[in-house]
């Protein structure tokens, strides 16, 4: 072996060394373990709640179907009566958001006790889990229909709308929860059919109906999170077509028509709240890689001029860290309240070996209060993805 042969795997040595020190030094289990028990057993006092205890007299659908308000659309000041109009980044504290908050409040109780599962082996969080999951999905007079049709309703104008289907978003977590639990044969079978079978319906729906595909094709965030939401459902229901779609998606629509040479979300900055749209959308790539990755194709994939989710990572890390160097607009709203600990640093530091990402990711905020924040933060259990990263820490 020539002396720079030598010197090059005295390197590679030393190198590896101090990644498995780093990697050691992290133990996520340890590091979730308190929050997830403080919220598992809160979680255990709680009953299922669906949308049929909410009805809303402005949806055009019965007490089954999911109904949500556009968030930025306001009555006419020059028409009160008539046809809402849009004012891009503001809510409007009058739409009716109680389906949205529901859907959240079982996103929140689902993971977090299948996370305490995990971490205790204790039954009592599973039988919870399954309370919650017939409510939603099961039992015919409290479960949600499998479609988003009345969703992002505006007054004057649509009954639902194709957007919509971002509401659904906080269902990844709950879908990535029943596949952990089925895996560990923990859950009851005849739950869990009855579940899969619910998801693979609105798979079909989502995956089929014109809102869907308008949904697919809008081109920003919107068409992100319908790709991360129908790989998760196809893990779940084992559809390796729809995985393989959103597998090509990702690299021949989704990395061209949004990301800059930079690694910046262009369609997200010229927003109202860039900050928040930037990170949001980059939350749900991340997700993707990791629900959609073969061989970890989609954490490295580059076009050839270098775009890629690594990139975005790297683009966006110095903001995370430093927010007050962010070089864009501030956003209209809720500027104050980013970053929090959304798994984007989290996983983009175990696979691509970036201990600062890991450092920065545990400082963040890791559950924050403000609705806002919540209905941006969509994955919030990361103990249930240890799989997809590859971590098998104790």
């Amino acid at each position: 072996m020539s002396v720079s042969s030598k010197f090059f795997f005295l390197i590679s040595f030393v190198f590896l060394l101090l990644l498995s020190s780093c990697k050691s030094k992290f133990n996520l289990r340890q590091i979730e373990k308190g929050r997830v028990l403080c919220q598992a057993n809160f979680a255990l006092r709680e009953i299922p709640i669906t949308i049929t205890a909410f009805p809303c007299s402005r949806s055009a659908g019965d007490i089954h179907e999911f109904y949500s308000e556009g968030d930025y659309w306001w009555p006419n000041p020059k028409n009160p009566n008539g046809p809402y109009i849009r004012r891009d980044g503001l809510s409007n504290p009058d739409n009716f958001i109680k389906h949205r908050q529901m859907l959240m409040r079982l996103s929140y109780y689902v993971p977090a006790l299948t996370a305490a599962y995990l971490l205790t082996n204790n039954k009592k969080y599973v039988a919870a889990v399954e309370k919650h999951l017939k409510a939603w999905f099961i039992d015919p007079d409290t479960k949600m229909n499998p479609n988003l049709l009345f969703a992002q309703a505006i007054k004057g104008r649509v009954t639902g709308r194709g957007i919509g289907i971002i509401d659904g978003i906080h269902l990844v977590d709950v879908a990535q929860a029943v596949r952990v639990l089925h895996k560990c044969r923990a859950i009851n079978d005849d739950v869990f059919r009855q579940v899969r079978d619910w998801f693979r319906q609105f798979l079909h729906w989502m995956t089929t109906h014109p809102y869907g595909i308008k949904e697919r094709d809008h081109g920003n965030n919107h068409s992100t999170c319908w790709a991360v939401q129908v790989a998760a459902y196809a893990r779940l229901v084992g559809d390796s077509s729809q995985l393989n779609y959103v597998r090509r998606m990702f690299k021949t629509v989704l990395i061209p028509q949004q990301m800059a040479p930079d690694g910046s979300f262009p369609k997200e900055l010229k927003r109202t709240k860039p900050y928040n749209y930037s990170l949001f959308n980059l939350q749900a790539f991340t997700v993707l890689s990791a629900l959609a990755s073969k061989n970890n194709d989609l954490w490295y994939f580059k076009l050839p001029d270098g775009r890629g989710l690594q990139k975005a990572v790297q683009f966006m890390f110095p903001y995370i860290k430093h927010k007050s160097r962010w070089p864009f607009g501030k956003d209209v709203m809720y500027w104050d309240q980013w970053p929090v600990r959304d798994v984007t640093l989290l996983f983009a530091g175990f696979k691509y070996h970036k201990p600062e990402y890991l450092r920065v990711w545990r400082k963040l905020p890791a559950d924050p209060t403000e609705y806002e924040v919540l209905r941006n933060y969509f994955v919030r259990q990361p103990l249930l993805w240890q799989e997809e990263l590859g971590d098998n820490s104790k």
